[in-house]
């Protein structure tokens, strides 16, 4: 009598015994068997029928040859890139070829993965890797896990339990003290720089750089003087199967709902916003049919969008020409929270003007005084000793 799948047949041989079972077939319509070996008939019973067991309740892998980096790519652009922004798309595939692909845990089948496995590989790691760069790894691998968890690929995911190191503490915000911000906005105007609005509009308005490059001419109001702000500009890697190395610049909505706000900006820089705009007709003009007018208040001179990493270039070299201490171009934000709060502003509306989605984002950020203040605030003692 033919057995149906799964009822399986037993049987000796020289080293011991062995069952086979039919587990259905194959995309070509091949039978599909698995065997299960022991030394005793008894212990070939106990494996098969566990095999059963957890193929009722849906326990079984699907792919038992699939290996945590194949899995992971498979998750990062069949479910991760259907849920995520691009930019977090971009860090996660940076973290999966730098620290999961033909890494020592990557090349490992998802299957036989175990917690000692991962713990193992995120201690090695640690001690020449950042925190941050481990908690990062492990935050993907867990998530990404999970889906093979859901998709039946494999039981427990040997991330649960696992221990990560303690992220060090946040370094010191980068603000430019009175002194930097003289040195700075003297620079720009001297030097004539092509982008000097740019940077003085950032000092005054402390937007993010994916912010202040998606600008445009109708998001200004000169009347009440104010920015709204509704998209970001940032180059990102292609996330697809077929696109290599390949970048590009994308614009997307704002970091959070909070960002999505609207900015006042000091009168002072309306005859500078003007200045910039006739500057960049003339260039326009020059450009002929060559200019890509896409309304960008901030653009090459052929009105394409200003790629980020070219804009933090060009801060540094400023820095650099200026004897100005090398810092991020998100400084230029900090600069313009430090003066709010050195004006007595309050921690709400200056949460509300960065953009901020809690205020204690705010106050774990600014927790800084620049040392003329401690040293300020200290004088106050002096009537009291």
């Amino acid at each position: 009598m033919k057995k149906s799948n799964g009822e399986g047949s037993i049987n000796k041989y020289k080293n011991g015994w062995r069952a086979t079972i039919t587990i259905g077939r194959d995309d070509t319509g091949k039978l599909k068997r698995k065997q299960f070996y022991g030394r005793t008939k008894s212990e070939v019973i106990s494996k098969m029928n566990d095999y059963k067991s957890k193929s009722t309740f849906g326990l079984i892998s699907k792919d038992e040859k699939i290996t945590l980096q194949e899995w992971m790519n498979f998750w990062l652009t069949n479910f991760k890139v259907n849920d995520s922004r691009p930019a977090t798309i971009e860090r996660y595939n940076g973290i999966y070829r730098n620290y999961i692909k033909n890494s020592e845990i990557g090349v490992i089948k998802l299957k036989d993965l175990k917690s000692s496995h991962v713990q193992a590989y995120y201690n090695t790691l640690a001690k020449n890797k950042s925190a941050n760069i481990v908690k990062t790894l492990h935050k993907l691998l867990k998530s990404g896990i999970n889906q093979a968890c859901r998709e039946q690929y494999i039981i427990i995911n040997p991330c649960t339990g696992v221990k990560t190191p303690k992220v060090e503490e946040k370094e010191e915000v980068q603000a430019f003290s009175l002194i930097e911000q003289h040195s700075f906005l003297s620079y720009l105007d001297n030097s004539k720089h092509r982008l000097r609005t740019l940077f003085k509009l950032d000092l005054s308005t402390g937007l993010r750089l994916g912010e202040i490059i998606a600008l445009r001419w109708c998001d200004i109001d000169f009347i009440n003087n104010n920015i709204k702000i509704s998209r970001t500009l940032k180059r990102v890697a292609k996330i697809n199967s077929t696109s290599g190395n390949k970048t590009e610049i994308i614009e997307q909505p704002p970091k959070t709902k909070n960002s999505a706000r609207t900015v006042p900006f000091p009168s002072s820089m309306i005859s500078e916003l003007n200045h910039h705009k006739r500057r960049q007709l003339e260039e326009k003009l020059k450009a002929g049919d060559a200019y890509n007018d896409n309304d960008l208040v901030f653009a090459t001179e052929l009105g394409h969008p200003i790629d980020g990493r070219n804009l933090s270039r060009s801060f540094h070299r400023i820095l650099n020409n200026a004897n100005i201490s090398d810092k991020k171009f998100h400084s230029l934000r900090h600069t313009y929270a430090t003066r709010l709060f050195e004006r007595g502003v309050s921690l709400k509306t200056v949460q509300k003007l960065l953009g901020h989605s809690k205020l204690e984002i705010t106050a774990n950020i600014y927790t800084h005084v620049h040392l003329d203040e401690k040293i300020k605030a200290v004088e106050l003692l002096n009537d009291v000793l």
